[in-house]
């Protein structure tokens, strides 16, 4: 009887053990990364190999960015005529490199799908002085020297923007909108107010902290630099029970296997990089509280108003319902500030595609390699389908192919790519806030200016006294983020007996097993602390937004920082007449197109009125189209970016005025039986590349038969097609 007591306590005890010397282990080899990772100029976490093509510092208005060119990894094919991809970290905090820190990423996928790929990255310490508009500029210069590397691409770079990269991105393209394709917004967060009661309380956080005075003075105390740490901790703080307990108690319970990837993760979350002072002050003012670039309320040096409806690229936002830093209310938000109607976007030329994800966090958006094989590998191999979609709003739909799949053959890969026409009344039924939390906001950035004025005047230059260089030296090497990892390591003599003992714990290794009973304790007793963890952080963000509903909710404080009962909210973006101007302009040229065109004219306008109902689009239609273009002679084929034309005319055309351009679609079909033939062939293969037709649609395609006049029997004409 003691000895079946004592077996499994036995057993239990020595596992334990041994696992917590090799926890003790995992943790010291933290921290020596965490060292070397510091000693190095260019701290990244690339997995690939790459070249060094820029260095911002050499620029004339300097900062801390680079832009690399990623080496394909033997046996990749890249083709030339692809446009080059440019994947952009965010530095928000971290070091740079997890668009790329494993093979299944976004860099992975781009070069997968045959496509030049390039990296913008950033080195951990700023140019002094150094501003966000200069980083823009500073991008805007990589990616011209992109395109000029890439004279055979036909279209303009591709860019995926991470998280805060997404926001510099958007405004980058909105003061230079010549240069980008489709931009890929990652987990990016552009309407910072946006959210919905009961969730999202990192949005409450500058009104519980009376503004972004904090912000200035950990400027001043780290004379003029702010510590990347700080936004780390702020991150962590979100969620406890991972930051405190989960994160660590799954490398201790999976200690044999577990431990790579929680040391390739560590290497990049703990390297922390530094910001100017004044670069993160702005950010904090006109983003965070100020909620400016969303409502156009932000202008460039020289006056420039930032509009992001003079973006010209397709836009791509990529969120997912289980981000707590980046909700999909805040990814796409904007879109309300900006329009009020989807007929806008439209009007304004504007592309925008948006995919949801139903569960994974904030950072598996960019390291998780599910992700990457499915989402990230099929927005990039139909990133050219997205840059053909004519304007409008769309959400990419992604389903596992199966045998009720028609044409199969036709889909790259496992998954069918589909695009839905979606309203601005999508967008609004994920959850906005009423008329009375947008004044709390309001409120909110008022106190800010005040409280920071105040501490400006008061308190900033006593702290800039006393915190000099060498004591703000001393306090970043002492921040939590980076001392748990350096006092963990090898500099710590009480950890040389973990190194010496680690490997024969390795050796002599005996896992518990699962039916031990003091094992279904251990996680019994780790499910009660997550609990309690995520019930304490619960009530606690209950807390903080029922306090910052309650405060700036008063009438007294509203009208205190001048938001009286008379003062009207500002939710949308401003008009901007000389983009009206333009816009009608070009719709006034756009009346005269009609009657121009050829065969291929005449099959997009074709395409987009049977289609045109269903409102949704998918691969198979595209890479059919593709197949035609290609079996055209070479001089004869037209380029993606003059079908990209093509198609936003005559979907324009036809929107415009839909009778009109049935009725003028016959001037543009060739007089040649025989062409029309093709002409009409090809059409019909293009649609029927997706299978059955709606009613409504198959009504309009015998109108359209009809139309092409195609009296005998239609041949197969291969050599004739006039795609």
């Amino acid at each position: 009887m003691t000895v079946s007591v004592l077996g499994p306590v036995h057993e239990y005890w020595l596992d334990t053990w041994q696992r917590s010397i090799l926890l003790l282990d995992t943790l010291r080899q933290r921290g020596n990364r965490y060292l070397e990772q510091s000693k190095k100029d260019a701290p990244h976490v690339l997995e690939f190999e790459s070249e060094l093509i820029r260095d911002g510092r050499t620029m004339p208005r300097p900062t801390n960015y680079l832009l690399v060119r990623i080496v394909p990894p033997e046996g990749t094919r890249i083709d030339p005529t692809k446009p080059p991809f440019v994947v952009v970290d965010p530095r928000a905090g971290h070091g740079p490199g997890i668009g790329g820190m494993k093979h299944e990423s976004e860099i992975g996928a781009a070069l997968e799908a045959g496509h030049e790929c390039y990296f913008i990255g950033f080195l951990p310490d700023p140019v002094a002085g150094q501003t966000v508009e200069e980083v823009c500029l500073t991008e805007a210069a990589f990616l011209e020297e992109v395109t000029a590397r890439h004279p055979k691409a036909d279209g303009k770079p591709v860019v995926i923007a991470n998280c805060q990269a997404g926001w510099q991105i958007m405004m980058m393209a909105a003061l230079r909108p010549e240069l980008t394709g489709p931009i890929l917004l990652a987990g990016s967060p552009l309407s910072y107010w946006a959210g919905v009661r009961g969730k999202n309380p990192m949005r409450y956080l500058g009104g519980l902290l009376g503004g972004t005075w904090l912000t200035a003075l950990a400027g001043d105390m780290g004379a003029g630099i702010f510590d990347g740490a700080h936004l780390i901790a702020n991150f962590e703080s979100l969620n406890p029970s991972n930051t405190y307990w989960k994160k660590v108690y799954n490398l201790y319970s999976k200690i044999d296997t577990e431990a790579p990837r929680y040391l390739d993760f560590e290497t990049w979350w703990g390297s922390p990089v530094l910001l100017d002072a004044g670069e993160m002050q702005w950010i904090a003012d006109s983003l965070f509280l100020g909620n400016k670039l969303a409502t156009g309320g932000l202008s460039a040096s020289d006056g420039t108003r930032i509009d992001l409806r003079n973006v010209k690229g397709p836009i791509i936002v990529f969120c997912s319902w289980g981000d707590d830093i980046t909700p999909p209310q805040q990814a796409l938000g904007w879109l309300t500030d900006l329009y009020d109607d989807e007929k806008e976007i439209v009007a304004a030329g504007q592309t925008i595609v948006y995919t949801m994800h139903d569960s994974v966090g904030h950072l598996g958006i960019f390291v998780s390699g599910k992700v990457a094989s499915k989402e990230h590998r099929e927005l990039a191999s139909c990133m050219e389908l997205i840059d053909l979609l004519p304007p409008g709003l769309y959400e990419a739909v992604i389903t596992e192919v199966d045998e009720d799949t028609e044409n199969p053959e036709l889909v790259d890969g496992k998954y069918l790519f589909r695009l839905e026409a979606r309203t601005l009344d999508d967008i609004r039924a994920l959850g906005e806030n009423p008329p009375e939390d947008e004044r709390r906001f309001a409120t909110v950035a008022k106190v800010s200016d005040v409280n920071r004025s105040l501490y400006r005047t008061f308190a900033s230059p006593v702290v800039r006294t006393l915190f000099q260089e060498p004591v703000a030296k001393l306090l970043r090497q002492l921040h939590p983020h980076r001392f748990r990892f350096s006092v963990l390591s090898d500099r710590n003599p009480f950890m040389w007996p973990v190194k010496m003992l680690a490997p024969a714990v390795r050796a002599a290794r005996k896992p518990v097993s699962a039916k031990n009973p003091l094992l279904s304790v251990e996680k019994a007793v780790s499910s009660w602390i997550v609990s309690s963890l995520d019930s304490a952080g619960a009530m606690r963000d209950a807390m903080t937004e029922a306090v910052f509903l309650g405060v700036y909710g008063l009438p007294a404080v509203q009208a205190a920082v001048g938001l009286g009962p008379e003062v009207k909210d500002q939710r949308h973006a401003e008009r901007d007449l000389a983009r009206e101007l333009v816009a009608q302009k070009s719709r006034a040229e756009l009346e005269t197109r009609y009657m121009v065109g050829g065969a291929l004219e005449a099959i997009a306008r074709a395409l987009v009125y049977v289609r045109l109902p269903e409102g949704t689009v998918d691969e198979r239609g595209f890479w059919m189209m593709m197949a035609l273009r290609d079996a055209r002679p070479p001089e004869e084929r037209r380029s993606l970016t003059e079908m990209k034309g093509i198609v936003k005319e005559q979907f324009l055309l036809v929107t415009l005025d839909e009778q009109r351009a049935f009725d003028t679609l016959p001037a543009l079909l060739p007089r040649s039986m025989e062409k029309r033939r093709a002409a009409l062939e090809a059409l019909l293969r293009i649609i029927s590349a997706r299978g059955a037709l709606s009613e409504e649609s198959q009504r309009r395609l015998q109108r359209i038969e009809a139309l092409f006049d195609v009296r005998s029997d239609r041949a197969t004409p291969e050599q004739h097609l006039p795609v």
